[in-house]
């Protein structure tokens, strides 16, 4: 209960979250990051940031489609396994997810996966021998498998250009509050109130309705009043708590 106290307490304080999606080629881009031995006996934990952008070498980021934070069951022997393990993840996941935009109608290329540790890009790209890999055989074994059918292609960026980076780790407010426009746009954005201003009409001179200004209320709040929350089987209904 203290956590969810504190989560709801979380939601209440923060601003409406509000995604924005760019016009793209409807590629699929991944971001694969992972965190080493971060986790409860000694476990690690993988991230993922999935983006529709336009076939560029790297791709723009645009809007979340998917995001994933999850903890890799094995125990990882080294950095660079935990990064295969993430890789792994996400590279899974995104499979499905080529298959749908193909059956939508978008052609889809490699889809570009971007990690930040070197050792395992290197090794997925033929470009240091594998040794000693049994601990990471088969997910390593599977990434190049992909790699050879033509699903996928890796590539090397900075740790501080990985946008999956945020969801491996636990960070302070400030670290969150500093990521957030990264990830979502604020509802004080000049671009996002262009969307909901009051404009006259040009014709008539009349405010058009259609673009009045619109004021949204906050999630948690809005949920707390729901009478279905707060609903017992057996009775109709209960009156639901003042927020």
């Amino acid at each position: 209960m203290k956590l969810c106290k504190s989560f709801l307490d979380y939601m209440a304080t923060q601003e409406e979250p509000i995604l924005t999606y760019k016009a793209s080629d409807m590629v699929l881009a991944v971001h694969s990051d992972a965190s080493y031995l971060s986790e409860p006996k000694a476990r690690s934990r993988a991230g993922g940031h999935m983006f529709m952008a336009a076939n560029e070498e790297i791709p723009k980021n645009n809007g979340a489609v998917l995001n994933i934070s999850q903890i890799i069951r094995a125990v990882m022997s080294s950095a660079a396994e935990a990064e295969l393990g993430a890789l792994f993840i996400n590279a899974k996941t995104a499979v499905s997810m080529r298959n749908t935009l193909e059956e939508l109608g978008h052609p889809q290329p490699r889809t570009p996966i971007q990690t930040d540790n070197k050792t395992a890009n290197d090794l997925l790209t033929n470009q240091i021998m594998p040794k000693a890999l049994k601990a990471m055989d088969m997910r390593f074994h599977w990434l190049r498998c992909r790699d050879a059918q033509g699903q996928f292609r890796y590539y090397w960026r900075p740790g501080t250009q990985n946008l999956a980076d945020y969801f491996t780790k636990h960070h302070p407010a400030s670290h969150h509050k500093a990521s957030r426009p990264t990830y979502l746009t604020s509802n004080s954005d000049p671009q996002y109130k262009k969307l909901f201003h009051t404009s006259p009409d040009t014709k008539s001179n009349v405010v058009n309705p259609t673009k009045a200004t619109i004021t949204t209320k906050s999630f948690v709040k809005s949920l707390l009043r729901t009478e279905r929350l707060w609903q017992v089987p057996g009775q109709k209904s209960i009156t639901a708590p003042s927020a």
